[in-house]
């Protein structure tokens, strides 16, 4: 058994995490690859987080390409081979004809809850503008939301299933930096990562539209450390490389930033 009560006292999402946990015992004791739902950026680190230091099973989060942000995870007991491939995911592409009637992001998941299906059970969409969008799906959804996903808006759709190597994804633009500060606060380090001035930046962590490994940070005094995350809501994401103090006892700081 795992020690549960002893896992949830390091978590936030407590009942998703739980949910986890029971996944986890069952593959444990069935020695079968159990699969949860699809689960949110911020739930996926805390499984990572706690995962990471126990040897009786084994996570795999997948959600249909690399840089998927909403994603399955897989668990399966040390012994048992699993790999991305057992993990049931579907692709469903929507098209119709957006070009006097744009849809966004929010747009086809409004649409597509508006059927009847809750949010675990989808995954990344990904807009291709005038053209409609794709969604990543579970496996038992697809039918439904081929009969059912019929309107977007204003807009007609047709909806189809697809295979998964036929999604439209568009790599993140990345761009590498270095800074050089005096300390490692967050609302320093952002700053320059995202372009901003200090005062805004700080403004906007103080809002809450700034996380730190999917985890909401509203102190821009936080330290950064090597190996964070810093995701700014609409701005995109900064990944902290190496830090290095220098001889005047500053930080130069490698940043990589994702548009």
């Amino acid at each position: 058994m795992l020690p549960r009560e002893e896992l949830l006292k390091r978590v936030e999402n407590k009942e998703e995490i739980a949910r986890i946990i029971d996944k986890a015992e069952k593959a444990f004791k069935t020695w079968e690859l159990v699969v949860s739902d699809f689960l949110s950026p911020p739930v996926l680190a805390e499984i990572n987080q706690i995962f990471s230091s126990l040897t009786q099973v084994k996570t795999i989060p997948w959600g249909g390409y690399p840089q998927a942000e909403r994603q399955r995870v897989g668990i399966h007991r040390e012994e048992v081979f699993a790999e991305e491939s057992q993990i049931p995911l579907a692709a469903l592409d929507i098209a119709g004809n957006f070009l006097f009637d744009t849809a966004t992001h929010r747009d086809f998941l409004g649409s597509i809850l508006g059927t009847g299906i809750v949010r675990e059970k989808i995954g990344d969409i990904i807009v291709l503008g005038e053209r409609g969008a794709q969604v990543i799906v579970v496996e038992e959804m697809v039918n439904f939301l081929e009969t059912s996903l019929v309107q977007v808006r204003s807009v007609p759709v047709k909806t189809t299933r697809i295979e998964l190597s036929d999604l439209k994804i568009r790599p993140p633009k990345v761009k590498e930096m270095t800074t050089v500060e005096a300390s490692l606060r967050l609302d320093a380090v952002a700053s320059f990562g995202f372009g901003l001035s200090r005062s805004k930046m700080a403004e906007a962590i103080s809002n809450g539209d700034v996380r730190i490994n999917w985890k909401d940070i509203t102190q821009p005094s936080y330290n950064i450390k090597n190996g964070d995350l810093v995701s700014f809501r609409g701005k995109g994401r900064l990944e902290i490389g190496e830090i290095q103090v220098t001889k005047k006892e500053r930080f130069r700081i490698s940043l990589t930033r994702f548009v």
